[in-house]
């Protein structure tokens, strides 16, 4: 039998960004606190595309309250359409840069 941790998640992430490589921090609503998002390039819709990448919502302690987020450690920088998965429609499109940690929020957060 094994254990479940049920505070897996909600700690530090390990990004690794360098060169074309970025991260995507997106600043989420409670409300969709265990759902997938997904990530794909804008115009990779065709069935040989690469498989999107998809994180969990999860809360995160910051400064004595809880923040929700997904986090994608490992992005090629580019252009990206955000929606939740498996297929729902695209609620945002985000670049991401090299090097670097990109912010956005999921519409309806401030």
């Amino acid at each position: 039998m094994t254990e479940n941790n049920s505070h897996a998640g909600q700690g530090s992430v390990l990004l690794d960004i360098g060169d074309d490589i970025g991260a995507l921090v997106l600043m989420m609503p409670t409300a969709l606190e265990g759902c997938e998002i997904e990530v794909r390039p804008v115009g990779s819709h065709g069935p040989n595309e690469p498989h999107p990448v998809h994180v969990g919502v999860v809360g995160r302690p910051v400064d004595n309250r809880m923040q929700y987020s997904a986090v994608f450690g490992q992005l090629q920088e580019g252009s990206y359409e955000v929606y939740l998965r498996p297929d729902g429609p695209v609620r945002l499109s985000v670049s991401v840069a090299g090097g670097q940690v990109s912010e956005a929020n999921w519409p309806g957060v401030r």
